[in-house]
């Protein structure tokens, strides 16, 4: 029992549970309703700093729903305090996901780097002895066909005839690869086109979606790859065009050595002699005119020997840039696919990271709205409350008023004065912790409809990305031409 004239107090050993009409515990009063309310004002206790215009049409209208007193109610709509957005919320940062994204790119494209460049390494170091073996082979075996062909001189002209027609046979085998480059150069076109077309339209992306992705580089990628085919291509098809008119040089010079041996012996043996160290080897045109001397046999076994090496040193090289041609055919149009095939499986995984992520924002908008809606319930609970609580506090209000105007001794502070002061100090306080969790209640419907304006802009976002990666590029990339098309057969 507490004595006559102490204050009220409330003790609990755990937490209360918050009620659901979001009335908080009845607070210690310290001093006399008259010294702390010396000019009570219920007008500036209970009105708001802001009201939000989604609200405050309903006040105008209804007069019950804005402050409790005559003087209150007489405030204009000019006196009210805009309400200022705090735009520094329009700004986010980057997601975990973003960054965790971020970093699974650059660990691929180290890993993607380090690979190539070890495969780079092992193909050179084999390709630099494939063809050291190779040429060595080739030189020898010219070397051995030249010694047959000096040791055999009652051959010599049927010999010419033999390699002047594997000279022309190569020729022409050289001459249908030379068109069968010139149409795989020209089919590389079209790929480097659609992956150019690709680049630019990523760059139509928004927003954070505008990232350098896995999809991104391996674009890049691609489109270097294609560039160095094009550059091997077209240095192939200039040795080409070279190795043709050296063809057709050697074709020319067996030609004429068959109207005049004599002056090809001389020249065939000192040929013979020949080696990579020896001095002033080079081409010489037109130099059977320069020669005065008196045909022997010997002179003659040497110019003829001297054709048949040159036109079978040419048709070696010719054939082996056949051979580098269809290698390089083949290797180009390999290199192409495979980077068209890991441009499409980096397209299709992003278009899956996509349209994930776009489910995700939209569940996320979807229980933003439920909750933007369940904050709107709120709110209006907590105004009928404080609706509710007016009238509690007028009748209070009412009383002491009444009760002041007791004649002389009756003014007395008893136990019905000092229950009427608490009830004023609980109600008014209940009041002010009302507009205070409606104040905390419309700021969060503020932040959950910033919300909802953000998930609404990324879903849009990634909408177009979607549209762009799906439709436009990967739709594009349905034209890449096939292998037949790419070494140069259709």
């Amino acid at each position: 029992m507490e004595s006559l004239g102490s204050t009220l107090t409330a003790t609990y050993a755990h937490p209360r549970p918050t009620p659901t009409n979001f009335l908080p515990a009845i607070s210690t009063m310290t001093s006399s309703y008259r010294d702390r309310f010396p000019h009570y004002n219920l007008t500036h206790s209970l009105s708001l700093p802001w009201r939000p215009n989604t609200y405050y049409k309903a006040a105008s209208d209804l007069p019950s729903l804005g402050p409790y007193c005559t003087n209150s109610q007489k405030v204009s709509e000019s006196t009210m305090l805009p309400f200022v957005s705090n735009r520094t919320t329009l700004f986010t940062r980057y997601t975990p996901d973003d960054w965790y994204r971020s970093n699974l790119t650059n660990y691929q494209e180290s890993n993607t780097s380090r690979h190539n460049s070890e495969r780079l390494r092992v193909d050179t170091s084999r390709l630099i002895q494939d063809k050291y073996q190779q040429t060595r082979k080739t030189q020898a075996d010219s070397t051995q066909n030249l010694g047959e062909r000096v040791n055999d001189i009652g051959f010599w002209k049927s010999e010419i005839i033999h390699e002047l027609d594997a000279m022309i046979g190569e020729t022409n085998e050289l001459t249908d690869v030379k068109k069968k480059l010139e149409r795989a150069l020209m089919e590389t076109e079209a790929p480097l086109q659609v992956a150019r077309e690709c680049l630019f339209h990523r760059e139509k992306r928004m927003g954070i979606d505008l990232v350098h992705d896995e999809v991104e580089t391996e674009l890049l990628t691609e489109v270097d790859i294609i560039l160095c085919c094009q550059q091997r291509m077209k240095l192939h098809l200039d040795k080409a065009i070279a190795q043709l008119a050296a063809n057709r040089a050697a074709q020319h010079e067996l030609e004429k050595d068959l109207g005049d041996k004599q002056r090809a012996y001389r020249i065939d043996d000192k040929c013979h002699h020949l080696r990579n160290t020896s001095d002033g080897i080079s081409y010489f045109c037109g130099v059977e005119r320069v020669d005065a001397t008196v045909s022997v046999p010997e002179s003659w076994a040497k110019f003829t020997d001297d054709n048949i090496l040159r036109s079978q040193s040419e048709r070696a090289a010719s054939a082996k840039l056949r051979d580098d041609i269809q290698n390089l055919l083949v290797v180009t149009a390999n290199e192409m696919w495979n980077q068209f095939n890991k441009v499409n499986v980096a397209f299709t995984n992003r278009i899956a990271e996509t349209a994930d992520a776009k489910n995700k924002i939209q569940i996320h908008l979807a229980k933003t709205l439920q909750e933007i809606f369940q904050t709107e319930m709120t709110i209006e609970a907590i105004k009928k409350a404080i609706r509710d609580k007016s009238a509690f506090l007028k009748v209070a209000q009412t009383r002491l008023d009444e009760r002041t105007r007791r004649p002389n001794l009756e003014l007395c502070r008893d136990m019905a004065q000092l229950r009427l002061v608490n009830e004023v100090y609980e109600v008014d306080d209940t009041i002010q912790t009302l507009q205070q969790r409606l104040k905390e209640a419309e700021d969060t419907l503020q932040s959950l409809v910033h919300t909802k304006a953000t998930l609404e802009h990324d879903l849009a976002v990634k909408a177009n990305s979607l549209y762009i990666d799906q439709e436009k590029c990967m739709g594009m990339r349905k034209s890449f031409p096939n292998t037949l098309r790419l070494v140069g057969f259709c």
